[in-house]
């Protein structure tokens, strides 16, 4: 006999385990379960070593708008929050400062106008502009062996959460398993989804489960299950397969950013000490395009391929963004640098823009390090559209979360939890007052 629900969550990283949390502690939504096809929790992209362990404030992303960096604040504020709330050991997050750096006079031109004529310096009251001295104490291998004429300036706050984001989905599962009605399903594939006259019917490969709402919150996979039931025509995918170069050696304090570019967001290097060993120096990521939906899984090849549809749309906008003068020439530098030997040496210059001293005998690739962030394709305007995307159906929500899903996962939980309790019959209700109480109200403000 089926088990019935009234909201389903398919998928178990960090995306379907805070709504998961949120459904299961704030609201009075009597029966809900999440569905996740690996045997563990956030085994897939939130799980340590497939992400950048960032969480984005907007602060020192140089990539984003103002507005979306409103945004992005208050969602990663609410990730801090809940850090500070329930993690008071640093098990599950290391607290550390960070800055993006701007090296030659252009660059320092182009922050100092982000910090004073944009409205950075403003919206964050802990950012502070410095320069070379003050850069050298909190970071010195940033500033030690740099040419001494070399102009530089940072933009730094001390509010650097590194965040183990596997941890972190695990603690929302914990917490949601507390109260009643919650269930829990791993090592249980969705093979289909159905609706039906109440809903929806979710087959598996362990059971057939029914529920009156569904999140789908599977990463690449939400826009394949989506135009399995009819949603998602105009997109595709282009998975970006992001990695690592290591340093086993503590060079930096914190986190170091260097400037991004609008059209390539992902080009930008930083390095970081990993979040629970300060001893690895992580630099990184590299980013280049595979066919595939998972990182090293070949199984998810044919997955790429139902996404992609040889349509003629997504062949034009596959062709029209790997066209493009900026991109192309960025793929083919990232193909190069997995070569064995010369990879690293070509992928130097960009740590030597974060630490001047280290050489290429320093720094090895990271095995078994990085995952997939699947950035959206428009196939309508044959354009790559760099963000999140949701797709509200009827009584579901399909969810693909790249960079910055993982830092507004709360903010975007409690958007998904709006929209759930509307798509339910019954008079449920969102304890927003509660949910900010647990959350954004932990986070420390400035003076």
């Amino acid at each position: 006999m089926d088990q019935e629900y009234d909201i389903i969550v398919v998928g178990g990283g960090i995306s379907g385990a805070s709504l998961l949390y949120t459904i299961a502690k704030f609201t009075d939504v009597e029966r809900v379960a999440l569905i996740e096809k690996e045997d563990e929790i956030a085994a897939i992209n939130s799980h340590v070593t497939n992400n950048s362990q960032t969480l984005h404030f907007g602060d020192i992303e140089t990539n984003y708008t103002l507005e979306k960096a409103e945004s992005v604040k208050r969602g990663a504020e609410m990730v801090a929050g809940y850090l500070e709330n329930h993690d008071p050991d640093g098990e599950m997050h290391s607290k550390r400062s960070k800055m993006v750096l701007a090296v030659g006079d252009d660059e320092v031109e182009k922050l100092q106008y982000r910090y004073d004529e944009e409205g950075f310096g403003d919206l964050y009251p802990k950012l502070e502009a410095i320069g070379r001295e003050r850069i050298a104490e909190i970071e010195p291998k940033v500033v030690e062996g740099r040419e001494p004429g070399t102009d530089l300036l940072a933009l730094h706050t001390p509010d650097g959460y590194t965040v183990d984001y596997g941890a972190i989905s695990k603690s929302f599962v914990e917490q949601a398993q507390e109260e009643d009605g919650v269930d829990v399903y791993t090592g249980t594939k969705v093979t289909d989804i159905d609706p039906t006259m109440d809903g929806f019917t979710v087959e598996t490969d362990d059971g057939t489960y029914s529920s009156e709402a569904t999140v789908v919150a599977a990463g690449s996979h939400s826009l394949q299950i989506a135009k399995e039931m009819g949603y998602g025509e105009d997109m595709a995918l282009l998975p970006v397969a992001g990695s690592f170069f290591l340093a086993e050696e503590g060079l930096l304090n914190g986190k170091v950013y260097t400037l991004q570019m609008k059209r390539l967001p992902f080009a930008a290097v930083h390095g970081d000490a990993d979040v629970h060993d300060q001893g690895i120096t992580r630099f990184g990521p590299t980013a280049k395009f595979v066919p595939g939906l998972e990182r090293g899984r070949l199984s998810t090849v044919p997955d790429f391929l139902d996404v992609f549809g040889f349509s003629p749309a997504a062949f034009l906008s596959y062709t029209n963004i790997l066209a493009d003068r900026v991109l192309f020439p960025f793929v083919l530098k990232n193909l190069f640098y997995d070569v064995p030997k010369v990879g690293k040496e070509a992928f130097l210059p960009h740590v030597q823009k974060v630490v001047p001293t280290v050489e290429a005998d320093d720094i090895e690739r990271a095995k078994g390090y990085g995952g997939i962030r699947p950035q959206i394709v428009d196939t309508s305007a044959k354009s790559l559209d760099m963000g999140e995307a949701k797709i509200n159906g009827h009584g579901i929500i399909f969810n693909i979360t790249p960079s910055p899903g993982a830092s507004t996962c709360l903010q975007n939980a409690m958007k998904d939890t709006d929209q759930l309790v509307e798509f339910l019959d019954a008079d449920y209700e969102f304890d927003r007052d509660g949910f900010e109480s647990e959350t954004i109200d932990n986070f420390p403000r400035a003076d």
